[in-house]
């Protein structure tokens, strides 16, 4: 073989090493930048509601600014405990690099907590606590402290004086319970002149808190001020002011928001809503979880503010915070 010849075949034998490491390498950096991006799992109260799927949004900027990936998994109604477990259950199965749950009971999902824990997985609790010591940090609504407002709305606008009602959501929700053992203590506290003659449990449906509502607005015959502890709770019992014919006739003050409520306030028969910030408790949950994923170190509770929203900052307000509000 000529000189010329051989060189020519070298040349093209390095070329190919070359080229061939080089593609390796590729492989090899996609590999490692694959595996350095982070899998969580978002498991909410329920998926069917407006309100989480402003939570969702947030989870999802979050992940994304934190070059990572969520899965947003879980049962469609806030009453199905037994869906949230099955649903913790499959994403340990499939190994996920942090858990952010928002427990929709507080007994039945301090198990699910404790298996996380054994994991040995970052586990975030939002919006609503649990029974259980083994979660890494707490981000939601002050419960309690919104329940006190809702009292002393009332309060203001009743003059101290009056029967009130309360709707409740289903036993054993951690943050529904707080909101409305902070508005009996504060009512009891603050306006001794102030009765609470009756308060219902519902079955977590916007349909039940009307019924549940309606049966009491016909038991009491006279009621002043009414206060309902959530989403569906407040919708229903608004729906029961409307169709009693008694909307603007009692003080009503309802907790989280929905354009039909807002439209209620604009009628002057929603005297105020207590809002939570749902987007930034999604976005709080994720990011604390790669703050730990990433060595920080994390406060135990990270409160997000709840706000008033009533006739005077309305159109402020949904300018200001429109996820906040579902709009």
């Amino acid at each position: 073989m000529k000189k010329s010849n051989i060189l020519v075949v070298v040349i093209l034998a390095l070329s190919a090493v070359l080229f061939v490491s080089g593609v390796v390498k590729k492989i090899r950096h996609s590999r490692v930048k694959q595996q350095q991006r982070k899998m969580l799992a978002v498991i909410p109260k329920g998926t069917a509601n407006m309100w989480w799927d402003t939570v969702r949004l947030g989870a999802q900027a979050a992940a994304e600014k934190g070059n990572a990936d969520m899965v947003w998994t879980g049962p469609e109604m806030e009453t199905d405990r037994e869906k949230q477990i099955q649903a913790v259950d499959d994403m340990l199965v499939k190994n996920v690099d942090a858990v952010v749950l928002g427990p929709n009971d507080f007994n039945a999902l301090a198990r699910s907590v404790d298996k996380i824990k054994e994991k040995g997985i970052p586990c975030i609790i939002i919006d609503s606590p649990v029974n259980s010591e083994k979660y890494d940090a707490f981000a939601g609504t002050d419960n309690y402290r919104g329940g006190a407002d809702a009292a002393r709305r009332l309060g203001a606008v009743l003059n101290g004086r009056g029967t009130i009602i309360l709707t409740h959501f289903v036993q054993n929700s951690a943050s529904t319970e707080e909101r409305a053992r902070g508005f009996k203590e504060t009512l009891k506290a603050e306006f001794p002149e102030m009765k609470l003659v009756a308060e219902q449990y519902t079955l977590g449906t916007v349909e039940d808190a009307r019924q549940k509502t309606t049966d009491m607005l016909t038991k009491i015959g006279n009621v002043d001020g009414m206060f309902a502890v959530n989403h569906p709770a407040s919708v229903g019992a608004y729906k029961a002011l409307q169709t009693s014919g008694r909307c603007g006739k009692i003080k009503y003050v309802g907790f989280d928001s929905d354009p039909v409520l807002l439209e209620g306030i604009e009628r002057g028969e929603v005297e105020a809503l207590i809002v939570q910030n749902p987007y930034e408790i999604g976005y709080r949950g994720v990011e604390l979880a790669l703050q730990m994923l990433n060595g920080g170190k994390l406060e135990r509770n990270n409160n997000v503010p709840s706000m008033i929203v009533d006739a005077k900052n309305l159109d402020e307000m949904k300018k200001r915070f429109p996820s906040a509000l579902g709009l």
